[in-house]
């Protein structure tokens, strides 16, 4: 799938400095970051930020996150989310997606995978698709279970503030010990 495509329900493009209110606006939501805080965006040069590394995935990888809007007659256009994946640490896929609130429970993250997970064998099948992402978060838990991927990896953390925060691990196949270490310890 190239920078553009669609889904049953989604129009699917590169983020651009264009959508950095709405992009804002979604990862500032409390509702949002609550389960994972170290994802809130205070201002707007976080979020800009963040769209100029997805930005620079896309040129590197081939890939990356993409804006995901609704492609329905009624809500054509509106923001849904963002979703996709990138090479992480050049040994793994990293599929990720973050919803509006409003479009949670309807099946949008599993939409967005499988667009994640068929760009990805097309461009570089013998990388693993892997999910990173906190304990608690039960709502992504189920969302990243529902994908087929499994929980490879239980642990600390890295680089987390709270000395309690666990970080779960999930991936298509099994990992080697130096590629678990590699995405779990920076």
């Amino acid at each position: 799938m190239a920078g553009t495509g669609t889904t049953e329900r989604l129009r699917l493009a590169v983020p651009e400095q264009g959508d950095l209110a709405e992009v804002h606006e979604l990862y500032a939501d409390p509702r949002v970051w609550r389960d994972d805080p170290l994802t809130r965006h205070v201002t707007p040069a976080q979020t800009a930020t963040m769209i100029d590394r997805w930005r620079a995935a896309w040129a590197r990888d081939g890939l990356g996150m993409w804006v995901a809007r609704s492609a329905g007659p009624a809500t054509a256009g509106r923001l849904v989310g963002i979703g996709g994946t990138f090479i992480r640490y050049g040994v793994a896929w990293n599929l990720g997606f973050r919803l509006s609130p409003a479009c949670w429970g309807q099946g949008y993250a599993q939409e967005l995978s499988r667009a994640a997970f068929g760009a990805a064998r097309e461009l570089r099948p013998e990388l693993p698709m892997t999910a990173y992402l906190l304990e608690g978060n039960t709502r992504s838990q189920r969302a990243t279970e529902r994908t087929g991927l499994r929980r490879v990896w239980r642990g600390p953390d890295a680089g987390n503030p709270d000395p309690d925060a666990v970080r779960l691990l999930y991936a298509d196949r099994d990992l080697p010990s130096t590629v678990v270490r590699m995405l779990t310890e920076t």
